[in-house]
C-alpha cells in the first residue's frame, strides 16, 4: 500500500467510525467457482460477536469525507476544519481486495459524504461494488448506504450488488432535522427507502418465476437515529420506529447517542458525552417491538413519553400495570408469558413447550434460565408462591428492591465493621 492510499485509508476510516447502522448481513452468500469469499449468516459485522461468541471484522469506510451539506451534528460538515480525503473508485477497490485477501476482514461497509449531488457521489459508491462483483467475482457482504436524493436508477443497480442497504433518517422529526441541517429534509430520505422497498418486493416476484434472477438487497435495509441532539422524546422515537418496522424491507433501526463533536454550534446541547444509557434503554424498548410483541404506545405513552433510565422497559411497564399480575405460568398464553419480567424468548417458548409434559416448578424455571430476581414477583407456578407478589408488595416498594445496589462481599448486616481512628 502507498503512502497516499494509506493516508486517506486513515482519514477515511476516522470519519466513518459515528455511523453505527451496521449489523450481521442475515444472509448466505456462497463462493463461486473462480470467486473469492462468501457470506455466512450471522457474519459481515465491523468488530462485533456472532451468536456463538465469534469475533468479525467488517472494513467501515468512506468513499470521501467532503461534502456539499454544513449539518450542525456532523464532524465531515462542509465548514469544519479538518483533514479531507477522497478515494478514486479503483484504490477502494483493491484496498477491499487487499485486506480480504489478507484475512483482516470479512466484508465492506461503504458510506460517503455528498460530492457535487447525491447521484454523482451514488455513482461512484454504485461503480465500486459493481466493480467487486463483477471483475473480482468478490461474494462477501457488502453494506452499502444510499445517498439521501439518488435517483430510483442508482438505487436499484445498487441493490444488485449490496447484501444490505441504509439510508439515515438522523434527526427523527423534521422540523428539528430543518433547524440543525437546513439543506435537508426527511423526503429525501423517504424516497430511496421506498425505492428500495420496491426493489425488494419486485425481486421477490421475480425470484419465484426465474430461480436464476439475481437477488436485491437480500439483508434487507436499516437506518440510524440521532438521540440527544433535539428536543424530541422517546415516545416520538420509538413511534417513528414503529412505523419503519411495518414496511417489509426494514430489518434494523438503530439509535446513536449524541456526540458533541461540534460544541461550537450553539444550536446544539451541551452534552460532555453521548446519552449512553438512554441509547441503551431504546434498543431494550426496540427489542421488544420486535422479538416480544409491545407497541410503541404501550411502552410510552403521553403519561410517560420517556423511558425511565433506572430500569429496563420491560420492567418499568410491569411496574405500571400490577393488575396484569400475577400470571400463572402453567396456564398463560405464550404472549402473556413474554411480557413477564426476567422471561426472555427462548425461556417463554420453552416453558409452553415442557408444561405440556407435567406442571412446572420454581426449580424447572430457573432450569430454563429465567431470571427469578424478577419473575419471582410476577409469577406463580405450581407450589406456593416464593415470595410476595406485586399485588402484596406495592409497585413502589418493588421498584426499590430491584434497583438497590448489590452488596460487596463482607457488607452483609450481620458482618461486623471495626472503623480504626487516623
Amino acid at each position: 500500500m502507498n503512502e497516499n492510499v494509506l493516508e486517506k485509508l486513515k482519514t477515511l476510516a476516522e470519519s466513518a467510525k459515528y455511523d453505527v447502522s451496521c449489523s450481521s448481513s442475515g444472509t448466505v452468500r456462497k463462493n463461486i467457482p473462480g470467486g473469492i469469499g462468501n457470506t455466512v449468516g450471522g457474519m459481515g459485522i465491523c468488530h462485533s460477536f456472532t451468536e456463538d461468541g465469534r469475533c468479525v471484522s467488517l472494513l467501515k469506510i468512506m468513499l470521501t469525507n467532503n461534502c456539499i451539506y454544513d449539518c450542525a451534528y456532523c464532524i465531515n460538515r462542509r465548514s469544519n476544519d479538518i483533514r479531507r480525503a477522497t478515494f478514486t473508485v479503483q484504490e477502494l477497490v483493491d484496498l477491499t481486495i487487499e485486506f480480504y485477501r489478507r484475512n483482516y476482514i470479512e466484508g465492506l461497509f461503504l458510506s460517503s459524504g455528498v460530492i457535487n449531488n447525491p447521484d454523482y457521489t451514488m455513482e461512484r459508491m454504485v461503480r465500486v461494488v459493481k466493480e467487486l462483483r463483477t471483475v473480482h467475482r468478490y461474494n462477501g457482504y457488502i453494506h452499502m448506504k444510499s445517498i439521501p436524493g439518488a435517483s430510483q436508477e442508482l438505487v436499484n443497480t445498487a441493490g444488485l450488488y449490496a447484501d444490505r442497504m441504509s439510508v439515515n433518517i438522523e434527526i427523527p422529526t423534521e422540523t428539528n432535522l430543518k433547524l440543525l441541517a437546513p439543506e435537508k429534509d426527511h423526503l429525501s430520505v423517504y424516497q430511496p427507502m421506498r425505492f428500495i422497498q420496491q426493489g425488494m418486493l419486485q425481486n421477490i416476484e421475480e425470484r419465484q418465476k426465474f430461480r436464476s434472477a439475481p437477488r436485491f438487497v437480500p439483508a434487507g435495509q436499516s437506518t440510524q437515529m440521532i438521540v440527544g441532539a433535539t428536543n424530541e422524546t422517546d415516545k416520538d422515537i420509538l413511534l417513528l420506529s414503529s412505523k419503519l418496522y411495518k414496511r417489509p424491507s426494514m430489518k434494523r433501526v438503530y439509535y446513536s447517542g449524541f456526540i458533541p463533536v461540534n460544541s461550537y454550534d450553539n444550536r446544539l446541547p451541551a452534552l460532555k458525552q453521548a446519552p449512553l444509557v438512554r441509547e441503551n434503554r431504546l434498543y431494550q424498548a426496540d427489542w421488544l417491538m420486535r422479538f416480544y410483541q409491545f407497541s410503541a404506545d404501550e411502552i410510552v405513552d403521553d403519561a410517560y413519553p420517556d423511558l425511565d433510565l433506572e430500569i429496563d422497559p420491560k420492567l418499568s411497564w410491569a411496574l405500571r400495570h400490577p393488575e396484569m399480575f400475577p400470571v400463572d405460568i402453567n396456564k398463560a398464553d405464550y404472549a402473556l408469558i413474554l411480557r413477564i419480567p426476567g422471561i426472555g424468548v427462548k425461556s417463554a417458548k420453552l416453558i409452553v413447550t415442557s408444561r405440556r409434559y407435567g406442571k412446572l416448578n420454581a426449580y424447572q424455571l430457573k432450569k430454563m434460565g429465567i431470571v427469578m430476581k424478577k419473575a419471582q414477583y410476577f409469577i406463580t407456578c405450581n407450589e406456593l408462591a416464593m415470595h410476595n407478589t406485586i399485588n402484596e408488595v406495592k409497585p413502589e416498594y418493588l421498584r426499590k428492591i430491584l434497583t438497590e445496589p448489590k452488596k460487596k462481599k463482607g457488607e452483609g448486616d450481620q458482618q461486623l465493621s471495626i472503623i480504626f481512628p487516623d
